[in-house]
């Protein structure tokens, strides 16, 4: 899990490269749990939770500029 501190040290075009591999992530966190093979949950969560976040920080630096 990235903290927000070092999100915030990140460009807009690093931010979204973040949020795309985070997205992929997701997509085979989500197929593992679909076929049995994901035995930690809580990753899901904290996943999403950290998607949500880099999205607040790129709506939040295209309304500074």
């Amino acid at each position: 899990m990235v903290k927000t501190k070092d999100l915030r040290a990140m460009s807009l075009d690093e931010l979204e490269a973040k949020l795309l591999a985070n997205k992929k992530e997701q997509f085979n966190l989500r197929v593992q749990q679909a076929t049995g093979q994901l035995s930690n949950t809580a990753v899901v969560r904290k996943v999403r939770r950290e998607i949500a976040k880099i999205n607040s920080l790129i709506a939040e630096l295209k309304k500074k500029n």
